[in-house]
């Protein structure tokens, strides 16, 4: 195929989900990973090297071109929209989904100390966190874990891409929780 470079840009550009090696090579009926993987360090390269306006970045197992963070101001006038904010007791709750998962709604409670119903409810509509399953336990509870749309929102490629507890320390040692 003499213009892969070209097909594979183009369904990045059409794709509003990050795009993996697999779906891409099944869209194009290529057998040829190592092509993919070619074309797309290419690509990520020429975008880092004429500093245009976007990158290709690599999230939630997939590869999605996003905006440059620098740019957001002109962004947000153009979509005239503010970005959806989540609670401090929904972010409480996410990170505890995040790294403990899969966890249940009580180890949950358990954790914060309050109820989380809510929250996890919101978190659910909002498609950042879902149900894994249930736990063969009394009452079958629902076990839950987060979302590729969680990854994307919070530009990881994967879980191991998220904060170490002891870099979570140091910021806090860095910037105390009462100053903020």
């Amino acid at each position: 195929m003499d213009n892969l470079k070209a097909i594979v840009e183009s369904l990045l550009f059409a794709s509003d989900t990050p795009l993996t090696i697999d779906k891409i090579k099944s869209v194009l009926e290529v057998a040829d990973r190592k092509a993919i993987r070619e074309v797309l360090t290419s690509l990520t390269q020429e975008f880092e090297s004429a500093k245009r306006g976007f990158f290709l970045s690599e999230v939630a197992g997939g590869f999605q071109l996003r905006t440059r963070p620098e740019y957001r101001q002109w962004i947000r006038r153009l979509k005239e929209t503010r970005p959806a904010r989540l609670s401090r007791a929904g972010m409480e709750t996410l990170a505890i989904i995040a790294y403990k998962q899969p966890v249940l709604r009580s180890d949950v409670e358990y954790l914060r100390g309050v109820d989380c119903g809510g929250t996890l409810r919101t978190l659910l509509e909002r498609r950042l966190v879902r149900v894994l399953g249930r736990k063969d336990l009394p009452g079958r509870p629902m076990i839950y874990g987060t979302t590729k749309q969680f990854l994307e929102l919070f530009d990881l490629k994967d879980l191991n891409d998220l904060p170490s507890l002891k870099d979570l320390k140091d910021l806090d040692e860095i910037w105390p929780s009462d100053s903020r």
